[in-house]
């Protein structure tokens, strides 16, 4: 890999490329129901959710779906609604953590309520991830290790920067919270970045439910000068890498399919437009 052309790179990350994102387009877990909220198509709830809402106030249970909406009988607004879901599934073992966290309730393209984050997979609901590829200006990639102590995916390798948007965010916003926690970056350090674009919406089934998520990317090029820096703690390691160590431990599988599917089609961007050519 280390000796090989550009032309000779590129038909190896794409054929990666459209195999992952065809593994990481997957059908909801068996049992699960559509989910609605406040009358709009939210997510796809597992069965074992299902199972414990049962007498929940604002949810309905029906065969072939379950519908979440205020109850004014109770005096609860969706979001009161959706928090004392969020306890139910917690106390009877079907959340995967608690982050105390809030992400926004997307229904058919509209901001609907908030929901604790720790609860959305079981749900199925839409999440968005703002991820950063930075390159130094001799074309190397930074990239992250997870902590051990992360839940998901731990000693994984990730993009320099991955989060999911928060509750309220714009995606901008979203990115340069998540640069500065993750690694240490200001404004300043990526003023020049790329606009977020949307790489395609995953659909993956996971233990603790069913994984609806939009990734999105932006490229940056870091200044020599430009040290990134953990600050938050949910990373162990922070490093440099050359093209060809990158690929090969895209092959040894040593990132997650998230920081995969980004950094390759990073890449691709970047063969294209002849930025790695002599990498």
């Amino acid at each position: 890999m280390k000796d090989s052309p550009a032309r000779t790179i590129a038909p190896l990350i794409n054929s990666r490329y459209q195999q992952l994102a065809r593994r990481i387009q997957q059908l909801p877990p068996n049992g699960s129901r559509p989910l609605t909220v406040a009358g709009r198509v939210a997510g796809w709830i597992t069965a074992k959710a299902t199972s414990h809402l049962e007498g929940v106030p604002g949810i309905h249970v029906e065969d072939e779906a379950v519908h979440i909406t205020a109850s004014p009988r109770h005096r609860m607004s969706l979001n009161t609604v959706l928090a004392q879901l969020a306890v139910a599934l917690k106390d009877t073992g079907c959340l995967r953590g608690w982050r105390d966290e809030l992400l926004d309730v997307i229904g058919e393209g509209r901001r609907l309520a908030v929901i604790e984050r720790a609860a959305v997979r079981p749900l199925g609901l839409l999440t968005k991830a703002v991820h950063l590829n930075a390159w130094s200006p001799d074309g190397k990639l930074w990239i992250a290790r997870r902590a051990l102590s992360k839940s998901t995916d731990p000693g994984m390798w990730d993009t320099l920067v991955g989060g999911l948007a928060g509750a309220g965010e714009s995606m901008d916003v979203s990115l340069l919270r998540e640069s500065n926690e993750e690694a240490g970056l200001t404004p300043a350090d990526i003023e020049a970045r790329s606009p977020l674009r949307i790489i395609l919406r995953m659909h993956r089934r996971l233990p603790e439910g069913y994984q609806v998520e939009d990734v999105l990317v932006s490229d940056c090029v870091l200044a020599e000068s430009v040290a990134p820096r953990n600050l938050d703690g949910e990373v162990s390691d922070i490093q440099l890498v050359a093209l060809d160590e990158l690929w090969s431990m895209v092959e040894a599988g040593e990132f997650t399919r998230e920081a995969e599917l980004v950094i390759l089609e990073g890449l691709q961007k970047r063969l294209l437009d002849g930025s790695a050519a002599s990498v």
